[in-house]
């Protein structure tokens, strides 16, 4: 039992585990001890790795995870090696670790990784947990712990793995089909950075985004590591379409800056003396006063008219049925408070 002492010197405490289980709700992002549990497996994973002999590039554990068999823990395995926002090796280690604790096969996965000579090869005994009898059985059984515990985790919300375990709020903003959305934005080391959202526009109306956000996703299509102007040639094409986009917070979970976005926010400034985080929506009519019915906005609705679109399509017809409707100029009804 001595040699178990210095199993994790230099991680945060194995009680976050603990903890973790303790809570009885499902895990989400927004978890106080995910990070450290994360921080923790992730520690094991790389400590006594060794170097390697030839070549420059550095080792770390997913080139371990990336030649497992594809088993159990396959759709893991998978979804980490094509995952677009992960662009380093310890992205997609943590894209990976992310979809195992959802999916609970990242005990399955350890095991594959503890039984095969070739694999722990990569590890120097003296100095490592896996490689080493002694501390591997306590981290296996520290694993079988965490499938216990319930993941409810956003694993789109992938885009910062690669700079920290420390997510931002991500949300999805859908939009009707409209001409332009009205947002301004400047690219800085390929993230797409809100700096202005234009009055009396469509995003200004649908009040969801606010300057500082991040664009990540457009109707499914990842902007990391977007080329200077994509954004705006994704949306030229998508014109008069029904638009869905992940937006990332420039406010954490805590309410604050979120930390991992603060060099490129303060990039953005230097460039933009002007620029300011937008802290909440800016209404068109500040003089307005929004109705609230149980707690959700009410708005005021008129019917325009109606057009068969036949048995079958989806939201693609909208593209011509809206404007058939509003060229057969029938006049204006008004409906119930739709609510929101």
């Amino acid at each position: 039992m001595g040699a178990a002492l210095p199993l994790y010197p230099t991680m945060p405490p194995i009680g976050a585990v603990l903890r973790l289980r303790a809570d009885g709700a499902p895990c989400t992002d927004a978890s106080p001890h995910l990070a450290a549990v994360c921080v923790l497996l992730e520690g094991a994973l790389r400590k006594g790795l060794r170097r390697p002999l030839w070549g420059f590039r550095r080792r770390d554990y997913w080139h371990c995870l990336e030649q497992l068999p594809l088993g159990e823990g396959g759709s893991s395995l998978r979804r980490a090696s094509i995952c677009t926002k992960a662009l380093t090796a310890q992205g997609r280690g943590r894209c990976f670790l992310r979809s195992a604790l959802q999916g609970k096969v990242l005990a399955v996965a350890m095991q594959q990784l503890a039984q095969s000579p070739r694999l722990l090869e990569f590890y120097d005994p003296s100095g490592s947990i896996l490689a080493n009898e002694e501390l591997r059985e306590p981290f296996l059984s520290l694993v079988l712990v965490l499938m216990e515990v319930d993941f409810s985790l956003d694993l789109q919300n992938c885009s910062f793995l690669d700079e920290s375990w420390l997510l931002p709020v991500s949300i999805m903003y859908e939009t009707v089909p409209c001409r332009a959305l009205g947002m301004v934005v400047r690219y800085v080391d390929g993230r797409v950075i809100v700096i202005e959202v234009l009055p009396g526009s469509q995003a200004e109306v649908d009040e969801v985004v606010l300057a500082g956000d991040v664009l990540d996703e457009i109707n499914g299509f990842s902007l990391r590591n977007a080329y200077r102007g994509q954004a705006g040639v994704m949306l030229q094409k998508l014109k008069g379409q029904p638009l869905s986009l992940r937006v990332l917070r420039w406010q954490g979970h805590n309410g604050e800056v979120y930390e991992p976005l603060l060099p490129y926010l303060e990039a953005v400034k230097e460039k933009e003396p002007y620029f300011q985080l937008q802290c909440g929506p800016r209404r068109c009519n500040k003089g307005e006063k929004r109705r609230v019915q149980g707690g959700r906005l009410l708005y005021n609705l008129q019917y325009l008219g109606r057009i068969g679109v036949g048995m079958f399509g989806g939201k693609e017809v909208l593209q011509k049925a809206i404007p058939a409707v509003l060229e057969s100029h029938v006049a204006p009804r008004p409906i119930s408070p739709f609510h929101q």
